[in-house]
């Protein structure tokens, strides 16, 4: 019998993989993976603020990286700098900001932090559970729901606007879908390595796929297997859970480019 804690960690950590790898494929269709990395960096910031301010770093986390989100846009409209410019700046910035604060504060100490920053899904709680899935609901209602614009502004921005496509606002709820993600993510794998559970699951879709749908469920699919499977090997290796879970996707993402040439044959056959 599994113990009631890995339990939990398993259905975490599957959550979050079902949620990330949907997510992950409009990173890897626009070209954005390192918007994620710069989610991921801010989340740190967020992590520190709510710990001084006494209240949930995972609300902190979540309030830190739509902030992020949205002054990214706001620059992008008003400032004359390229948008990998823009995201560099912000990502280090915020990741240094956040080291800062918690050394001026001294709210954490090196296991937390190691906690926050690599992940610690054994200490969830049946609390963590509950908004894990229930959010991971609702993200996964919202996404089928603006679906299609968003696909829609990820093909040709200017004819989604010409076509009458909410552009602004689909953009506006996929970084507050985004900060949701890397805000659970954080009790997973850590502030880090989360953005590898949004990337590593769509990359591994990416091949095996024909059409933007089927990469989505793929993409859940190889992240609730990464989840799983990397939990339990760091059972029985005794290795770290949020890295053991990177690791994972890592080795799925080379299956899937093994079976990539297989599966183009049986196609073409």
């Amino acid at each position: 019998m599994l113990d009631d804690f890995f339990v939990r960690a398993l259905l975490v950590a599957a959550g979050v993989g079902c949620v990330a790898g949907p997510l992950g494929c409009f990173l890897l269709w626009r070209r954005m993976a390192y918007f994620g990395d710069t989610m991921a960096h801010s989340a740190l910031l967020g992590v520190a603020l709510g710990m001084v301010l006494g209240s949930s770093p995972v609300l902190g986390v979540f309030a830190i990286v739509i902030v992020t989100a949205l002054s990214l846009l706001f620059l992008q409209r008003t400032v004359h700098l390229a948008s990998d410019t823009l995201l560099g700046l912000l990502s280090h910035t915020a990741l240094a900001l956040g080291v800062v604060v918690l050394a001026i504060s001294g709210s954490a100490n090196g296991h937390s932090l190691l906690g926050y920053l690599f992940g610690d899904v054994l200490a969830v709680t049946r609390m963590d559970l509950a908004m894990v899935w229930v959010g991971g609901f609702i993200c996964l209602a919202v996404l089928a729901y603006i679906w299609r614009p968003l696909v829609a502004l990820t093909v040709h921005e200017d004819l989604a606007r010409a076509e009458g496509s909410p552009v602004e606002r689909c953009q506006i709820i996929y970084m507050i879908l985004m900060a949701g993600a890397v805000a659970a993510g954080m009790k997973v794998v850590g502030v880090l390595l989360v953005v590898a559970m949004l990337i590593i699951p769509a990359a591994a879709a990416q091949s095996l796929s024909r059409t933007p749908e089927q990469m989505a469920v793929l993409a859940a699919i190889i992240g609730v297997i990464s989840g799983g499977g990397g939990l339990y090997g760091s059972l029985v290796l005794d290795t770290p859970s949020g890295p053991s879970i990177v690791v994972m996707a890592g080795i799925l993402f080379l299956i899937s480019l093994l079976i990539q040439p297989i599966s183009r044959a049986l196609e073409s056959a």
